[in-house]
């Protein structure tokens, strides 16, 4: 009887290994690793089949079966080129075959030391660090021991807020003296689901959880929040890409990005992968534009109140595909996700030229996996030109590439609205050969004129200044 019910289940093991494999053929699913499935399946009914037969013989079938589902994963996602002639990372610009998208690298860069306070040397800040910045900036610690800090926001009275989704908490950073340091670090809020990206709005922090949109205020100045509303729960929560960044755009609405559930997906919730407009009061969001796999970054060019975004490609498709986007993010656009990718290069799991032929190319075009999270127009800063003129663009680096990139800052330079030069270092030195000691996440132009650029991985804070810059204070 025993012996019936293995031939059984390992028969059946067999039909259902060969079905997955004919399904997947027609269903193409979010990553290629699910090709691993049916081998799996097929082995384990081949040993319970051959498991009286002598140790070799499962061992040898099992191998059998795994070069027949190498080669049917072949038919089912046919093999994609990693490399191939890149396109410029500025439109109207050529560029020969081979050509890298990496950012070049910082004009007149040279190495300084990191300034860090007696208070702030520990952790990764024991030893000394460097970083590689034009010359006549300077890099200081603003603040450190943070967990995890993401994006940033400045109230009209010069304090710092910075989120910690994983903690739950945002946490305040006041510099009432002025020194380039944050006095202390204080709770803000806290309990908060995944709090992300945050903007202030007269008297408000407007804060994007990962599933709401919340507003609170400080009425007595004690840098703790004693009023809090929740806007709208119109947000797809958790899964895949969390994060949801806010900003204010120039008719006082409020632009939210949600990136998608999975690498590459039909989603059935279209405000995933996309941006979604809210009234000031609350209530249900308008979707803006769609096809933007994750737009971490979120930012409105001072002089024009167009809104821009960086966008980060899917995985899988090698070391030099997908480009990473910076984008014009315009009403009723579609930016092709999960269609396409680049200039309207059709994606190998659901792609066609049809499909991609309405969609819009990026603005930008940046090294694939660098991971571009926040962005920052450098209007406002004290900086000289081009630098004032610039979008930067924090590239948190990869964890899919043979060999690492991003882990840094980048500028490209605009003028009348539009990028008029390649993508160009602004700071490096947080990767060490292989290893990285910090990410960057997002950049801020300070009410100083300074830029301050927050670090998940070394918990930190940074302020970028130029020397003999005045402050506008």
């Amino acid at each position: 009887m025993f012996r019936f019910v293995i031939l059984v289940v390992g028969g059946l093991a067999l039909l259902a290994g060969n079905l997955l494999l004919f399904v997947l053929r027609f269903l193409p699913p979010p990553n290629n690793y699910y090709w691993l499935a049916p081998p799996a399946i097929l082995a384990a009914g081949l040993w319970l089949l051959t498991r009286g037969w002598g140790k070799w013989v499962p061992v040898g079938l099992w191998a059998i079966t795994l070069v027949i589902a190498f080669g049917l994963n072949g038919l089912i996602w046919p093999a994609v080129p990693t490399t191939r002639p890149l396109l410029s990372g500025v439109p109207g610009q050529g560029t020969t075959d081979g050509e890298s998208l990496a950012a070049r690298p910082v004009p007149d860069g040279h190495k300084v030391a990191l300034k860090v306070t007696e208070r702030f040397r520990r952790g990764p800040f024991v030893e000394p660090r460097f970083l590689t910045v034009p010359r006549g900036f300077s890099v200081d610690l603003f603040a450190a021991g943070l967990d995890k800090p993401r994006f940033m926001t400045f109230d009209e009275h010069s304090t710092l807020y910075v989120s910690l989704p994983r903690s739950g908490k945002i946490m305040a950073l006041p510099d009432r003296d002025r020194d380039g340091i944050a006095d202390r670090v204080v709770t803000f809020a806290e309990g908060l689901d995944l709090p992300h990206g945050l903007a202030w709005d007269k008297g408000w922090l407007v804060v994007a959880e990962t599933g709401r949109l919340l507003r609170l205020r400080d009425r007595d100045l004690d840098l703790s929040a004693d009023e809090s509303e929740v806007l709208t729960r119109d947000l797809p929560a958790g899964d895949g890409h969390w994060t949801r960044t806010v900003v204010v755009g120039r008719d006082g609405s409020y632009f939210v990005s949600a990136g998608s559930s999975c690498n590459v997906c039909l989603e059935k919730d279209s405000r995933r992968a996309s941006i979604t407009r809210f009234n000031p009061e609350g209530g249900e969001g308008t979707l803006f534009s769609r096809g933007l796999r994750n737009s971490v970054g979120l930012a409105v060019h001072p002089a024009t109140g167009e809104l821009w975004g960086s966008d980060n490609g899917r995985d899988l498709l090698g070391d030099e595909l997908p480009p990473e986007e910076i984008n014009l993010i315009v009403e009723g656009g579609d930016y092709g996700w999960p269609f396409c990718y680049g200039d309207g290069e059709p994606d190998p799991d659901f792609g066609s030229p049809q499909r991609c032929a309405g969609t819009l190319p990026p603005t930008v075009k940046m090294q694939a996996h660098s991971a571009p999270l926040g962005i920052a127009f450098g209007a406002g800063s004290n900086f000289p030109e081009p630098y004032r003129s610039m979008l930067f663009v924090a590239f948190h680096g990869s964890w899919n590439r043979t060999v690492p990139t991003g882990y840094k800052l980048v500028g490209i330079p605009f003028s009348d609205g539009r990028p008029v030069g390649p993508v160009t270092d602004f700071a490096t030195g947080w990767l060490a050969g292989a290893t990285a000691w910090g990410r960057p996440v997002a950049p801020i132009i300070g009410p100083d004129g300074a830029l301050y650029l927050s670090d998940d991985r070394s918990g930190a804070v940074y302020r970028i200044t130029y020397e003999g810059m005045e402050s506008p204070r």
